[in-house]
């Protein structure tokens, strides 16, 4: 495949009015500085957390299901010791599904989306008309009401609770053993109320963006996807054509090149070196003389894109001698059927 070869493959397949299939761009300076003007001009603004702000003034709310532990202090037989075999959640005052509590002499209390010290305040006027000014603390020793699903490629998934102590996305991954080596860290999405949002941690870990770290609430669901998605193929006359997958989502024309151990040496053209992107109907095509070493630096400035195809052409002896391989067989076929048939025609004798 050359230039010529990819205009017949693409043939038609231009915008109207073009004049042309399509257009072959050059990769040079003025590429780059164009591509890289229009990568400042098109990039996202920062990313508001939903939750910033109730980040500072945090109050954990407790819910159904949760564990409580209350203690009237100078007066333990309304408290249930937690003991050598039992734990504190084990003998705590468990949140029934109405999101009601029982507790002696103050009867059923609703606590369900209370603040501790809301709960504290409740307890204390219930009990005022059977002990003088009671002194007590209120804990959650269950957080069992509230959840976070972190799915994906994160070394252990889980469901991890809310607790007392705000959770942000960096902490779930965290809490979850960390990313694995497959991870595609710039592509984290956060499923919220049927709304899913896409984070990038990479620029949370590499360039400190905390607009990535949002807090999590009850219900979400974080996907660390895998990096799999994000490959780049490179076809054509290189050593070892092969599908390369982007590390931390770049990649570069040179790395891909040379992860794939360089330009075949004996077959290769590397005056038609091809960057293939876009779609089948109006791919955007871009081409590099890769003979000069200035050229070759272009190509590690050139930043690929997940699904782009790279392509070395071959060069023209090298497609001429592929042809006289793919017909020798056939040659040989005929020139074999004509000896045979010379051999056994008979001539007369003189």
């Amino acid at each position: 495949m050359d230039e010529g070869a990819i205009r017949e493959r693409y043939a038609g397949k231009a915008d109207a009015g073009t004049g042309d299939d399509f257009k072959v761009v050059p990769i040079d300076v003025a590429l780059l500085e164009e591509q890289q003007k229009s990568r400042l001009e098109t990039r996202p603004a920062p990313l508001r957390d939903p939750l910033a702000e109730f980040a500072a003034n945090y109050n954990y709310r407790v819910t159904a299901h949760d564990v409580l532990s209350v203690i009237v202090w100078d007066h333990p037989e309304l408290t249930i010791p937690a003991g050598e075999f039992r734990s504190a959640e084990a003998t705590g005052h468990p949140v029934s599904t109405d999101g009601t509590m029982f507790f002696p002499y103050a009867g059923i209390l609703q606590v369900a989306g209370k603040t501790l010290p809301e709960i504290r305040e409740l307890l204390t006027q219930r009990l005022n008309h059977v002990i003088e000014k009671p002194q007590l603390d209120v804990r959650v020793v269950g957080f069992r009401g509230q959840k976070v699903q972190i799915t994906g490629e994160v070394v252990a998934p889980s469901s991890l609770p809310i607790t007392d102590v705000p959770m942000r996305v960096q902490d779930a991954i965290s809490q979850a053993r960390g990313p694995t080596p497959e991870a595609d860290l710039r592509g984290v999405t956060l499923t919220r109320g049927g709304k899913t949002s896409t984070l990038d941690l990479q620029a949370l870990y590499e360039q400190g963006d905390i607009s990535q770290n949002w807090l999590l609430q009850d219900g979400d669901i974080l996907h660390v996807p895998d990096r799999n998605r994000n490959k780049v193929f490179v076809l054509g006359e290189v050593r070892r054509p092969s599908s390369r997958i982007m590390v931390k989502g770049r990649m570069t024309l040179a790395e891909a090149i040379g992860d794939t151990e360089g330009f075949d040496p004996v077959s290769s053209n590397p005056a038609k070196v091809y960057v293939i992107r876009g779609n089948f109907d109006q791919p955007t095509i871009y081409k590099l003389d890769a003979r000069s070493p200035d050229a070759l630096l272009l190509a590690t400035q050139f930043q690929l894109r997940p699904h782009d195809v790279v392509f070395v052409s071959a060069h023209n002896l090298t497609r001429w001698n592929r042809i006289i391989t793919q017909i020798q067989p056939t040659v040989q076929m005929l020139w074999q059927a004509v000896d045979i048939g010379n051999r056994s025609v008979v001539f007369p004798s003189p």
